[in-house]
């Protein structure tokens, strides 16, 4: 579920080339279009080091400008104070509404939460590697892993009730059954009305500002609405509200 408070941003989207792979850029930038226009994309590297020789073919084709850093003494990250410096610069101009920062990185800490002070979505993107200091400091925080599915990947999951979606190929469970419950359970809990029952919509807002890094297909499957059918322990109330349906949800 997409929250509606960051949809149809001007976003600019910051590249470390240093600390990403290039080979789902495509996905990537598929993802981020969900969220908003890209003002900006600008991707940052030592272009002339080999290990992000990969980045140069799909630069020109996805409209990425690259920008030069070199790195001025060996064991430093040399990109990450150009990305800080025109992250900065950026800000100022105000022509954008938002930030996707694509690292692994959580140097980028500090810059995520700056930018959050300044009144700007910050989206991050990266690895399942990634520090939880740099996620918790994103709106929202994307792993790269799951914009790629691998089907050979797929694995049934038999505890806590819930069962693997098959039309999504993605890798198994990152956290356990128990926990992703207590989550699901405790937010829905928090917003319930007194009859115990949660908007789905609100429900999804509420996930995201607890865990940034929440994804519906962190754990196979698409939709939110479609991870909590999978759970016995929740029921679900599908209401009319003559336009459209709206959806509940409640702890058994």
């Amino acid at each position: 579920m997409i929250n509606d408070t960051i949809r149809d941003l001007r976003l600019a989207v910051l590249i470390d080339a240093d600390n990403v792979p290039y080979a789902n850029v495509k996905e990537m930038l598929e993802e981020i279009a969900k969220y908003g226009t890209p003002t900006f994309k600008r991707i940052y590297a030592d272009w002339t080091k080999p290990t992000v020789s990969g980045w140069k073919t799909v630069l020109l084709e996805n409209a990425i400008t690259p920008v030069q850093q070199y790195s001025y003494s060996s064991g430093k990250n040399a990109t990450d104070s150009a990305m800080i410096i025109d992250a900065m610069d950026i800000l100022y101009t105000g022509k954008v509404d938002g930030f996707c920062i694509v690292s692994s990185d959580s140097d980028f800490t500090r810059l995520a939460t700056r930018l959050r002070e300044a009144g700007m979505t910050v989206i991050g993107i990266g690895e399942k590697k990634t520090l939880q200091p740099f996620i918790s400091a994103c709106d929202k925080f994307i792993y790269l892993e799951i914009l790629k599915p691998e089907p050979a990947a797929i694995k049934k999951i038999q505890s806590a009730g819930i069962k693997k979606d098959k039309k999504t190929a993605v890798k198994s469970l990152n956290k356990t059954d128990k926990e992703l419950f207590k989550l699901l359970s405790d937010s829905i809990s928090a917003i319930a009305d007194e009859n115990g029952w949660a908007y789905l919509g609100e429900l999804g807002n509420l996930l995201l500002k607890r865990k940034p890094d929440f994804d519906p297909r962190n754990y196979g499957y698409t939709k939110l609405l479609s991870l909590i059918r999978s759970i016995d322990a929740f029921v679900i109330d599908e209401r009319d509200s003559g336009k459209n349906k709206l959806v509940y949800v409640k702890i058994k």
